[in-house]
């Protein structure tokens, strides 16, 4: 009971922190910051948060079997995809469309995090234990998969950390 307690606290702590960085990253987030590209095919600070937000948003509501909250935001971002696209696999021209500000970047993460967070409430020891993709060796359960995700936005809000010094500052 106590590593369950204090599994959940981690990564309610590690999702807190992914929170916190978005905040940090799309606070004052102009357009024009969060749409330039140090190269034709590189990422932006705008795609960045808006593809790590996605995953979460996805993968968390997967493993709870919920609902996305992206369906609410979905036309205020007004983006040329696939109704539940979330970045994998997108080429350079559709990482440009994504033209959008901080404010609705972390008005959607922010949703996000409040609906992670209820299922983290809830998250029992066999819940952490359960498998949700059997695909790989060893298969993937819930634990290995939010911990996958809490890497995978770590990972983009560097990067977009990143550009967005280098932009303001270049």
């Amino acid at each position: 009971m106590a590593e369950h307690t204090a599994a959940v606290s981690i990564l309610s702590d590690a999702f807190g922190r992914v929170h916190d960085l978005v905040g940090e990253v799309t606070t004052g987030l102009t357009e024009p910051v969060a749409t330039y590209r140090l190269h034709p095919e590189a990422n932006t600070v705008g795609w960045l948060v808006w593809h790590l937000s996605r995953v979460q948003d996805d993968h968390v509501a997967d493993a709870a079997g919920t609902d996305q909250v992206w369906p609410l935001w979905r036309d205020r971002f007004g983006l040329p995809f696939d109704d539940y696209a979330t970045g994998y696999g997108q080429t350079p021209e559709e990482v440009g469309a994504v033209e959008v500000t901080g404010e609705l970047l972390a008005g959607y993460h922010a949703e996000v995090h409040r609906a992670t967070a209820r299922y983290l409430e809830s998250v029992t020891a066999a819940e952490l234990e359960r498998v949700v993709d059997d695909s790989w060796d060893p298969p993937v359960t819930v634990s290995v998969r939010l911990v996958s995700v809490i890497s995978d936005c770590l990972q983009h809000l560097g990067q977009a950390a990143y550009v967005r010094g280098l932009t303001e500052r270049g």
